[in-house]
């Protein structure tokens, strides 16, 4: 997951919307949408996991798929396995320190978008 800094995010432009929370992702247009915004207003919001999910998994959804808002370091991981792969970090916060978020988990027994088959049923 690539991880940036607020005053890195832009808006944005060409080719990239911004889904509020409580749209249906299974109704999206997605022709020519190669980024989508998903919005957290608040950490214990935690629509825009299913919308991530739903847009990697249902909607077979290949472009970048960012978060926004209030992020917090300790849902990065989840965020990744959901389909997120950029995180726009709120003001102040350190990427390094979110970024050792990763490090500390190596492998997951259940599956997720990434690797959807759970740990137990993964070839040897």
């Amino acid at each position: 997951m690539k991880i940036l800094a607020a005053n890195e995010h832009q808006l944005p432009g060409s080719g990239a919307i911004e889904l509020p929370n409580d749209a249906d992702p299974l109704a999206l247009d997605l022709s020519g949408v190669t980024r989508i915004d998903l919005h957290f207003p608040k950490f214990t919001d935690g629509r825009a996991f299913s919308q991530a999910r739903l847009l990697r998994l249902r909607r077979k959804f290949t472009g970048e798929i960012r978060a926004t808002g209030d992020v917090l370091i300790d849902q990065l991981v989840q965020m990744a396995r959901c389909g997120f792969d950029v995180a726009v970090l709120r003001e102040g916060v350190d990427a390094s320190d979110a970024q050792r978020q990763f490090d500390r988990y190596h492998a997951f027994y259940q599956g997720d978008v990434n690797q959807p088959l759970p740990h137990f049923r993964e070839a040897a």
